[in-house]
């Protein structure tokens, strides 16, 4: 299959909404990262996207919507005060609600769950795809199951040349990291996947958010994923990765002695402010904070793969605001492997 790499325009995305309708797989951006979509409706195309992503099944999709009322014919109840509220406060944006799922949504989207996850994304390429489709999307990050998720167009090449028919060029992401995710179907917002909408955010709208206790540990065995994003070893570059985290000049300390102990071809990852204390140690910057780590993060794995690395130490943020989301990214990345000085 030959993959076409095209410029966003009314008449590509008239052919990208047709290759929907069809079954076909498309490749687009979103504010997050990029997606590779399907006929959320379509059991068979949604098997595809497993397919080409080599995906477990056990692992649920997220549908897109590119409108409020699109949402209730995926549902089999309306929403909850509060989910009315996360709604009103952060969509079209970065955020995943979970919902009891209604018969229309295929049980391939779901992963056999009863409930479905649904996202309206605020990219205009998103909604617009949506909107050529004449169908909600179901789409995971476009990139090879496991790997570092795609920001970029090219990122998406790197992963689906060959494997899928069109994808969509609009530039880099914005936020760098996959939406936030909250399981909307208990008495209060449980957050499984964070994200750029931070638990801070979620409790100023409803007084109350449960981070789930799997969002910084591996699963347990028999452990089934309930949102993408939940597996063990995820988001991985090629190179086996450590984390240290604890007191700045400790972390800096150990990732040095780390470093020069290393066998095979090391790289640091490193704040943008560290960068001069590893002296002529090939470093890549993660950027000047948790905000611009999560933006920097998954380009950065990429980066470190092309380079060549195959063993990488990264220092750690703590784990609050959207420095959540950017330590369970990098947490799931290094399977866990984390040291503490």
């Amino acid at each position: 299959m030959q993959t076409q790499l095209l410029n966003i325009t009314p008449g590509v995305l008239e052919r990208a909404g047709a290759l929907i309708r069809s079954g076909e797989l498309v490749a687009f951006p979103t504010e997050t990262v990029y997606g590779l979509g399907a006929d959320a409706l379509n059991a068979d195309a949604v098997k595809r996207i497993f397919e080409a992503k080599g995906r477990p099944g056990d692992n649920p999709l997220i549908v897109h919507i590119s409108a409020i009322d699109q949402l209730a014919p995926l549902i089999s109840a309306g929403p909850s005060p509060m989910a009315q509220a996360l709604m009103d406060a952060y969509w079209p944006g970065p955020m995943t609600l979970i919902f009891p799922k209604s018969g229309l949504v295929p049980m391939a989207v779901t992963a056999g769950l009863d409930t479905v996850a649904i996202r309206y994304p605020a990219h205009p390429a998103a909604r617009a795809l949506i909107d050529a489709a004449q169908r909600p999307i179901a789409a995971p990050s476009a990139n090879r199951s496991g790997r570092p998720s795609p920001t970029t167009a090219a990122h998406v090449m790197e992963d689906m040349d060959g494997r899928i028919p069109m994808i969509l060029d609009g530039g880099p992401c914005d936020v760098g990291l996959e939406s936030t995710v909250i399981d909307m179907t208990g008495a209060e917002p449980r957050i499984l996947r964070p994200g750029g909408i931070t638990p801070e955010m979620i409790e100023a709208v409803c007084g109350a958010a449960r981070v789930d206790e799997a969002v910084m540990r591996p699963l347990k065995e028999g452990e089934r994923p309930r949102s993408p994003g939940m597996k063990s070893r995820h988001y991985a570059p090629k190179g086996s990765l450590t984390i240290v985290q604890g007191d700045a000049r400790a972390v800096i300390d150990r990732i040095r002695a780390l470093y020069d102990a290393a066998e095979g071809s090391p790289i640091i990852l490193a704040l943008d402010g560290h960068i001069p204390a590893y002296g002529n140690r090939r470093t890549l910057s993660l950027g000047p904070d948790a905000a611009g780590m999560a933006h920097a993060l998954f380009d950065a794995l990429r980066r470190a793969d092309d380079l060549g690395a195959d063993v990488l130490f990264s220092e750690a943020v703590p784990a609050d605001g959207v420095g959540l989301a950017v330590m369970n990214r990098l947490g799931r990345a290094a399977a866990f492997h984390i040291i503490e000085v």
